[in-house]
């Protein structure tokens, strides 16, 4: 029995990832495009284009596992029943509750990895990517220009004498002007810092000065940090069930909040519809496999899209109770009759 369980997971297996690559790869190349749209508001290098990729690389397995291991376990069954190889096995006395139990050990394994990516992985790569095209936007602000007047950080006005175009600059003034005094700032150089997700502007080698009406101030610096030149709201991100929970979006997150949980399941709720489905004669039922396989993601996914927005969080035992109701009646009627 384990050498015919070994064998039946080992024909899952290659079917699973022979189906699973050229998805997610197709996948990834739809995420990529995606991405490159950013290009037109922001400069991406390479290394930057691939962690951005990183940060989608969780949603990109969680769209493309179910889906794959379902195709791959009515493919690998079908493969099997038109080998005679499960005519054999059922001539033996073996049940075709084997199988399903066979198939419900990697269904559910799949289903826990599934489980973790959309409530942990997903959120906080999400969370990950929204603040790093919010800190290249802030960058993309940071268009210094030597010789050139009229660059204003928060309060401050800034001129450059020198730059060499990679955010190290020379010769740099300040002035910051307010009802009670006044300041200026020079530096002999001065470079961008990027630290913690906040723009600093470190300069070196310099003087600051502070007069009003009644005194005037100088002092000299070795090094000086001047924080907070622009604002940007980068989202917080605790835990996965402080994202959930928070009240932040939380009309946009609890439709898909509905949809990935019963996602999640699909690998242990289609088991009794993939043996409905693979398990034919040899001689017969041969044609619309694939039809039926299509119809039945179908069914899945259109059933949570269509209910998800009418009666909410009710979506998932009706779902649930619905697809699985109809999954038995196929494999009483299909396999445990016939076989």
């Amino acid at each position: 029995m384990r050498e015919l369980k070994a064998y039946i997971l080992k024909n899952l297996a290659i079917l699973f990832f022979s189906i699973f690559l050229p998805l997610f790869a197709i996948a990834s190349v739809i995420f990529m495009i995606q991405l490159a749209t950013y290009t037109s508001i922001i400069k991406l290098n390479v290394y930057e284009m691939f962690k951005l990729y990183l940060f989608i690389l969780p949603e990109a397995l969680f769209y493309t596992l179910p889906i794959s291991f379902f195709v791959a376990s009515v493919m690998a069954l079908f493969k099997l029943s038109n080998d005679n190889e499960l005519i054999v096995v059922f001539a033996l006395g073996i049940s075709p509750n084997f199988i399903l139990k066979t198939f419900f050990t990697p269904s559910f394994f799949l289903s826990a990895i599934l489980f973790f990516d959309f409530f942990v992985m997903i959120p906080h790569a999400s969370n990950l990517s929204i603040n790093f095209i919010k800190q290249k936007k802030s960058e993309a602000k940071f268009n210094l220009s030597a010789s050139e007047f009229g660059h204003q950080f928060g309060k401050w006005l800034l001129y450059i004498g020198k730059s060499d175009g990679n955010k190290n600059y020379e010769k740099i003034f300040l002035f910051n002007k307010n009802n009670k005094e006044e300041v200026l700032i020079s530096a002999q150089s001065a470079e961008v810092v990027n630290k913690d997700s906040i723009l600093r502007l470190k300069l070196f080698d310099g003087q600051g000065y502070t007069y009003n009406k009644e005194k005037f101030t100088q002092i000299n610096f070795d090094s000086m940090l001047i924080n907070n030149l622009l604002e940007t709201n980068f989202q917080t991100y605790r835990t996965s069930i402080d994202y959930w929970l928070s009240e932040d979006n939380r009309k946009r997150k609890i439709p898909i909040f509905i949809t990935d949980l019963l996602l999640c399941l699909f690998p242990v709720l289609s088991i009794m519809i993939a043996l409905a489905l693979g398990v034919v004669h040899a001689r017969h039922n041969k044609n619309g496999i694939y039809l039926h396989i299509f119809l039945t993601i179908l069914f899945y996914y259109g059933s949570i899209v269509a209910l998800q927005t009418k009666i909410g969080f009710i979506t998932i035992p009706v779902v649930i109770l619905s697809f699985l109701t109809i999954s038995f009646i196929l494999y009483k009627n299909q396999i445990l009759k016939r076989f």
